[in-house]
């Protein structure tokens, strides 16, 4: 897939989908804020499951799960992504010291950071996905009179339109360095298209740029149809994480990013649970063994 991006367009809304997934993170975030050891704070991510019908009776405190830390989903997996957000955070914000100032959120779902984080002066933030998602956001945290504590700029496209020219109108430099991340993103793509888009995050970033994203590995995820996490989430919430994972051929993005003059390196969530003292471990028949956190430097144009 080159030259141009795939023109598939549907009507996924916000609560149905891959656009419900964005509420499985909220209620995680939620959960994890008001842990005793939290990792990350989102006081938001709790007023976007109570708004949204098909999730208002999701857990958005671990008091609320009858079997607390033992559950599966808002257990294990929610402080997984707990973990993420955490991790991700610190990426961005360690990566701003050095000099870029526009950030680009791709799929960026339910995501606060534009409010909750400390920003550097004279940073931007561009938030790009539907419209749909991006309009239920606004409305949430317009009731909320949340301020953004940076210049925020929503992009309203899908992914699979022309992002980019999108992305351009409203004021992105692909000269200026640039931060990118895609957070919980590529594994819903076809392989061809995560290509494309890490293909045009090269052609759109210039030398101190940089890019995290999140992979998965296994070569046959079905295996895992069976693992405590993907069937107490089937079973909880009625999402089928598997059914919306893309089950062709993974790329290796990491390493054409490196083929491309890029530094790379690569984590699995365990490495940072061990790192923060909190989060998930190794176990048997583990969802989460096939994923990776990927985290990309561009050293030279």
């Amino acid at each position: 897939m080159t030259g141009t991006a795939p023109q598939r367009t549907d009507g996924e809304g916000v609560d149905g989908g891959v656009g419900l997934t964005a509420f499985l993170v909220a209620a995680a975030r939620a959960i994890e804020t008001y842990r005793d050891d939290s990792l990350a704070q989102d006081t938001y991510a709790e007023h976007f499951v109570r708004a949204a019908p098909a999730c208002a009776d999701w857990p958005v405190r671990i008091q609320q799960v009858p079997e607390g830390d033992g559950n599966p989903l808002w257990g294990r997996f929610a402080r997984y992504f707990g973990l993420r957000t955490r991790v991700l955070d610190d990426f961005l914000l360690r990566s701003v010291r050095t000099g870029p100032r526009q950030v680009v959120l791709l799929g960026a779902g339910l995501d606060t950071r534009a409010f909750r984080l400390d920003w550097p002066s004279g940073c931007e933030v561009f938030e790009v996905d539907r419209a749909g998602v991006l309009e239920f956001k606004h409305q949430v945290l317009t009731d909320l009179a949340a301020t953004p504590k940076v210049k925020r700029v929503t992009v309203p496209v899908d992914l699979r339109a022309d992002w980019v020219g999108a992305l351009t109108s409203v004021g992105f430099d692909p000269a200026a360095p640039s931060l990118w991340l895609a957070e919980g993103l590529l594994f819903y793509l076809p392989g061809p298209a995560e290509t494309y888009l890490v293909d045009t995050v090269d052609r759109l970033t210039t030398e101190g740029s940089a890019l995290a994203f999140e992979a998965k590995l296994e070569k046959d995820l079905m295996l895992y149809r069976d693992s405590p996490i993907y069937t107490a989430t089937r079973e909880q919430t009625g999402i089928d994480l598997l059914h919306l994972f893309d089950k062709g051929p993974r790329p290796d993005s990491a390493g054409d990013l490196t083929a491309k003059g890029w530094s790379t390196s690569m984590y699995t969530p365990f490495d940072f649970t061990r790192r923060h003292g909190r989060g998930p471990l190794p176990e048997t028949n583990d969802a989460l063994e096939g994923n990776r956190w990927v985290f990309a430097y561009k050293s030279r144009p």
